[in-house]
């Protein structure tokens, strides 16, 4: 309801106009309004929590534990919304030897988590028939190449490992595919790329090449091994990304030694880039740790 007073040359009121509305429709509208937008914000609620479930199921719950050794990982969501597709695992085989890999599936969403969980099953499965990580990573393409032969290509970088414990640390075998150079951390403090030059895409083509490298982990060496989301952020709006060689000399400068270590420094560095990280990041890192006599 609205009134109009109408005034004369005196200032008298003349005439008095009164305008009612029916409010009603007004109302519905607006309660109609209010009830889509809850309904709206409910099914992104759903979507989040299926988004985030699936995402668990893609990585393990816990890292299984290596005798000697101090392992870490750590996973960082760009977007609650949508699934990524990295993934990592560690794992134990033959003997006294371990497994473990990282890798990153393109895309999002639903098809990139079926072809993670494809991913990832097929990396262990491969590994106990042939635990040689260079016909691992042959198994793995293969399987993908033919998964999607004729369809919508998808493939995926992935640095698979194997590491056997020995009297002075451990030796371990990488083989890359695509994937961002590990780096290790030594107990001196200095930091250096295992460069696998070479290395294709895992499912682009079905006679894809794979390089492996050999390296030895001493008391207080840490093996670092991470996704591109990382190397790829941005440090502010209008910035360059950060690059792979910032990520060494981070580790470098670092007074993180051990894999926990380690996994809390970039855990906080990814942070600290907020908005910056426009893509999923896994992050692994295994240590053989100083002795008793070493720490102190």
């Amino acid at each position: 309801m609205t009134s109009t007073v109408k005034t004369g040359d005196d200032g008298a009121a003349q005439l008095i106009r009164t305008t009612v509305f029916d409010a009603r429709d007004r109302r519905a509208y607006e309660q109609e309004l209010l009830r889509a937008r809850q309904q709206a914000d409910g099914e992104r609620d759903r979507a989040r929590h299926l988004a985030s479930t699936l995402q668990r199921t893609l990585l393990p719950p816990v890292l299984m534990t290596v005798p000697g050794m101090e392992v870490a990982a750590y996973y960082h969501p760009a977007s609650i919304d949508e699934v990524g597709g990295d993934f990592y695992d560690l794992f134990p085989l033959t003997g006294e030897s371990w497994g473990f890999f990282l890798g990153d599936v393109s895309g999002k969403g639903a098809e990139a988590a079926v072809v993670t969980s494809l991913a990832r099953y097929t990396l262990r499965a491969a590994a106990v028939y042939n635990p040689e990580p260079v016909r691992v990573l042959d198994n793995l393409n293969a399987v993908l190449h033919q998964q999607y032969l004729g369809g919508n290509t998808r493939f995926c970088t992935v640095v698979y490992g194997s590491l056997v414990p020995d009297d002075t640390g451990c030796a371990i075998t990488l083989a890359s595919g695509g994937h961002p150079s590990a780096i290790v951390v030594r107990a001196d403090g200095t930091a250096e790329f295992l460069h696998t030059p070479g290395g294709m895409l895992v499912g682009a083509i079905p006679d894809a090449r794979f390089t492996e490298v050999v390296a030895h982990l001493a008391a207080g060496d840490t093996l670092v091994l991470y996704s591109d989301g990382l190397t790829e952020a941005r440090l502010s709006a209008g910035r360059e990304r950060y690059s792979e060689e910032e990520l060494l000399d981070f580790l470098a400068a670092s007074p993180a030694a051990s894999a926990p270590e380690i996994i809390g420094a970039l855990t906080k560095l990814l942070i600290g880039f907020g908005d910056g990280v426009e893509d999923d990041t896994a992050l692994l890192a295994l240590s053989f740790p100083r002795s008793g006599n070493e720490q102190s």
